[in-house]
């Protein structure tokens, strides 16, 4: 050992001199360690957007998830994370495609025939257009379940639309039950990607447009036009039907109305007048004399007003006739 202070110095630096030297030292040294730290910074940290679900896995084999919002993970590869748009929508388009959506869509001018044109239940074939949108539910499944999920969605998609317009006739598919078949469509497209489990949830199927094929299309839409045609003129038939029935209808019912009212009018005047005539008659029974008289003055109190002449006569007088010029009678005369 030893003996003083002054000798552990020298054997400190004896011993310092035999460690083995650094590869690096001085600025370089330093350049290399900043390298190491942006290394791991830039392979250990990530971000998840607002709209994304990150999918963990460490050494190839999945961990968890991540939320949106910064996260660490472990660097240099050990962990990757896979970034899913969880909270979007996504589209697929069947039988046309959009160049620019806008106020004034383009739509690519390129032919889908096979992908639209469909075989009806009566072995018609009819055109169809259609949308899909879906959202991802669950993206692990999304990721490793199923090598290629918008190819395999496309395809179940078509499968299901060419088995629903399969089982309708023509006129059912192009007119009649548009609704029913996007409720049916997406109906069994989800039950087949859940069997798959691809981890998508089918939101909207909607028919864009369906008509026939363009060789047949003007013809189509002539027998439309022949048929709107031949429905304007039984309506407007209808509608002149309507109103010369309603018209004869109302006339006869307000005729019988009428004739009602009269029926009912001269039943309760001959009520009246029998109630009347017996009550004259209790009085003629009380005072024959009397009653009699009043009877006549207020019968001719009715009469003579409308009466055009009068003639007043003494009851004694005889040869009166020779003496009246009943030429004027009509012309009016006085009393």
């Amino acid at each position: 050992m030893p003996d003083s202070f002054d000798d552990i110095i020298i054997e400190m630096k004896k011993q310092r001199s035999k460690l083995p030297k650094l590869p690096f030292k001085g600025r370089g040294g330093l350049i290399v360690i900043v390298i190491i730290v942006l290394a791991l910074v830039l392979t250990g940290y990530y971000q998840v957007e607002p709209n994304e679900t990150g999918v963990i896995l460490r050494f190839g084999k999945y961990i968890g998830k991540a939320a949106p919002g910064p996260h660490l993970k472990m660097p240099f590869g050990i962990d990757r994370v896979y970034k899913v748009k969880t909270d979007y929508q996504f589209k697929e388009e069947f039988g046309f495609r959009t160049a620019h959506a806008g106020i004034r869509t383009q739509y690519t001018k390129g032919s889908y025939t096979n992908e639209s044109d469909m075989l009806t239940g009566d072995l018609n074939i009819a055109t169809v257009t259609w949308v899909v949108q879906y959202r991802i539910v669950d993206p692990k499944a999304y990721l490793f379940n199923v090598r290629d999920v918008v190819g395999t969605l496309r395809d179940v998609s078509e499968a299901m639309m060419r088995a629903t317009v399969g089982d309708m006739s023509f006129n059912e598919v192009i007119q009649l039950k548009r609704q029913e078949i996007e409720i049916e469509v997406k109906k069994r497209m989800q039950r087949l990607l859940d069997q798959f489990g691809c981890g998508v949830s089918v939101r909207l199927v909607q028919l864009q447009d369906v008509h026939p094929p363009d060789p047949v299309k003007d013809s189509f839409d002539d027998v439309n036009r022949a048929r709107q045609e031949m429905d304007q003129a039984i309506n407007q038939a209808y509608q002149q039907y309507n109103k010369v029935i309603y018209r004869v209808k109302g006339e006869a019912e307000q005729t019988i109305k009428e004739a009602e009212g009269r029926k009912i009018e001269r039943i309760n005047q001959a009520k009246g007048d029998a109630v009347l005539f017996l009550k004259q008659l209790n009085q003629y029974r009380r005072a024959p004399r009397v009653t009699r008289r009043r009877l006549f003055l207020e019968t001719m109190r009715s009469v003579l007003p409308k009466l055009r002449q009068v003639y007043v006569v003494d009851q004694s007088m005889k040869g009166m006739v020779p003496l009246l010029d009943l030429r004027g009678a009509g012309s009016g005369g006085g009393k």
